[in-house]
């Protein structure tokens, strides 16, 4: 059975300026992943948009992940 990762998956903590650390749990181990991100898009497309994109929230869960 493969959970669909959603935006409530990631946390977001300002890391200064242009930078975030996001943080992923995966629903189903609980394991966490850290990873300090300085690419605006990705966090343009998933923290601060509406309605996120699928495609985009597995891209950012592959570069924390990484």
């Amino acid at each position: 059975m493969k959970t669909k990762t959603t935006i409530s998956d990631f946390e977001f903590a300002f890391a200064g300026y242009g930078h975030y650390l996001v943080s992923y749990k995966s629903p189903i181990t609980g394991k966490v992943w850290r990873k300090t991100i300085n690419d605006m898009t990705i966090i343009d497309a998933t923290k601060n948009s509406d309605d996120p994109k699928q495609s985009d929230i597995e891209r950012l869960k592959r570069i924390v992940k990484n």
